[in-house]
């Protein structure tokens, strides 16, 4: 059997030039942003003991994560599939501030399973996270920062998703179901299955007033009409009707920020129900649906490492939007003549100058295209001449 040595695995790819060129231009828009925003970049490592990367997060990222065994401890460690497990630890543990701290960070992360059947198992997350703020004020910010981010690297029409993972557990607190069967809940609450959600609840058993509510959460779904419906469904439940005037709030801030802005609500969307706590936000690209940018609050995540603090944050995924990046233009290509005759000491010093001057300079033979500059040596000096079409 001939072996194909340059297949890659499933999911994942090469990133060529082109491309290469533009998540680079993103990831320093993005960086140079976060830190006028006063975020702080960190670089968490490559590789972690599993129960560090685990912690706060359950099963959300058990599934995802590659893992390997330490061959010096004998350990099980894993290969970080999202990067705010290791940025909750950083603020807990290695930096401890009492303060408000604000991280960012940009890097590849690998996955054990995609997302969804197009995407990447090695996408670039580019995110920021807000450690020390339990208001309103942080989820904001974070939100706030999420927009103008994608705003910079092109995307002017923004399509946000609110969302708030209490209600579905509060009702489930309610139930007392053992946890297998609360996933089953969760599961068929995702899928929008009315159906299956009514024949569960009739099942178990559940009282008609709560089963009635699970049945009816996936249709909580739509523009801020849908929260007054919410909040009259749930007007017996004060932490809940407190969350919806959150989200309302919210909602109403964002879009006076930001004109380009158009805010839906999803009282169904649970993704991280074991791993966030409160609001939940996404933003999808309206031509496929596809989210591009997701987060949400995760209070309390670094307890495990000795502080529980209030959290809030979000991540971009660049590749699945690096055709949206402004495009630098190009800089000006310069061609040395091989082996010319002049002053080669000379000749070193102006192609340092030009590459100083943010120039590509580029020795030996290379294809020329109109518009690119040859050095050359005439008059007994090194001139540059512009190639020009025959």
């Amino acid at each position: 059997m001939t072996i194909e040595h340059w297949l890659l695995p499933d999911g994942v790819e090469d990133i060529l030039p082109e491309t290469a060129s533009k998540i680079e231009q993103g990831r320093r828009i993005l960086l140079d942003l976060f830190r006028s925003w006063g975020y702080e970049y960190i670089i968490p490592p490559k590789l972690e003991y599993l129960e560090s990367l685990l912690t706060g997060t359950g099963r959300d990222l058990d599934l995802k994560t590659f893992k390997v065994i330490d061959q010096l401890s004998g350990r099980m460690m894993g290969l970080p599939a999202d990067l705010t497990p290791q940025a909750a630890r950083i603020d807990a543990h290695s930096l401890g501030q009492d303060a408000v701290t604000r991280l960012c960070y940009a890097d590849f992360v690998l996955q054990s399973r995609p997302a969804h059947m197009l995407a990447s198992r090695s996408p670039l997350k580019v995110g920021a996270e807000l450690f020390g703020e339990p208001s309103l004020a942080g989820d904001v910010e974070i939100i706030s920062l999420m927009i103008e981010a994608l705003n910079q690297l092109g995307m002017q029409s923004v399509q946000l998703e609110l969302g708030d993972v209490r209600f579905f557990r509060a009702l489930m607190a309610e139930t007392a179901l053992p946890e297998p069967v609360q996933t089953q809940f969760f599961d068929l609450v995702q899928k929008k299955a009315h159906d299956e959600l009514a024949e569960m609840t009739q099942r178990h058993a559940l009282p008609d007033a709560i089963a009635e509510l699970i049945c009816e959460l996936p249709m909580m779904a739509g523009d801020n009409r849908i929260l007054d419906q919410v909040k009259d469904k749930f007007k017996d439940w004060p932490g809940l009707v407190a969350a919806i005037d959150d989200l309302a709030y919210l909602s109403e801030l964002i879009s006076a920020r930001n004109q380009n802005v158009q805010v839906s609500f999803d009282l169904s969307e649970l993704r991280g129900l074991h791993y966030h706590t409160g609001m939940v936000f996404s933003v999808f690209l309206r031509e496929s649906g596809q989210s591009v940018a997701r987060g949400g609050r995760y209070d309390n995540i670094g307890a495990v490492f000795g502080r529980a603090r209030p959290a809030t944050g979000f991540d971009i995924e660049l590749l699945m939007i690096s055709e949206t990046i402004p495009t630098v233009p190009d800089a000006r290509r310069v061609h040395v003549v091989a082996h010319a005759d002049g002053n080669l000491q000379e000749q070193w010093r102006m192609i340092e100058q030009l590459r100083a001057s943010g120039d590509i300079v580029l020795e030996g033979e290379a294809i020329k295209s109109p518009g690119d500059w040859d050095l050359v040596w005439l008059t007994d000096e090194w001139q540059l001449r512009e190639i020009t079409s025959e």
